[in-house]
């Protein structure tokens, strides 16, 4: 599994907080499946951060069932990307999933007040939407931040599927 670190150029020499996140990756037939707030217009890859004894596997089975309403199965975690703002390092556990069902879906309010449903899109369209993180610098810094992380995971994951 490899391992990524992306340094933010607000970053302290330090950090002093963590958060651990478990995301997926699902491919089916070309697409990608990503979260998206319509209202905002965000798109990411679903996961979320961990919950009291949680491992990075069920965080990524549990945030994307919450995010898009789709039951999967990580079958192999490809990349632990670490990023450093401020005083936090956020590190992102990133799993090639499977789908096997369907559940109602569990947004938060904020996702529900950004209008988050799932789209399943081409992989090379969100490899495209996702490289624009640089025009968001200095105007929307989570939506970059976001993007270049996003970004990063999915480039890799093409390099793994070669």
């Amino acid at each position: 599994m490899k391992q990524i670190e992306i340094f933010g150029d607000n970053r302290l020499e330090t950090f002093t907080k963590t958060r651990l996140a478990g995301r997926g990756i699902v491919v089916r037939d070309g697409d990608i499946l990503l979260s998206y707030e319509t209202k905002i217009d965000f798109w990411s890859i679903p996961g979320g951060g961990f919950e009291e004894n949680e491992t990075p596997e069920e965080c990524c089975r549990r945030e994307v069932e919450e995010e898009t309403g789709f039951v999967v199965t990580p079958v192999l975690e490809y990349l632990t990307l670490n990023e450093y703002y401020e005083d936090y390092c956020y590190t992102s556990h990133y799993y090639v999933c499977e789908v096997t069902g369907h559940r109602q879906m569990h947004l938060t309010e904020n996702e529900k007040k950004n209008g988050a449903e799932p789209r399943w899109i081409p992989l090379t369209e969100a490899a495209e939407i996702l490289s624009r993180h640089g025009e968001y610098g200095g105007i929307d810094e989570n939506k970059r931040g976001s993007y270049l992380r996003d970004h990063t995971a999915l480039l890799e994951y093409m390099q793994v599927k070669r």
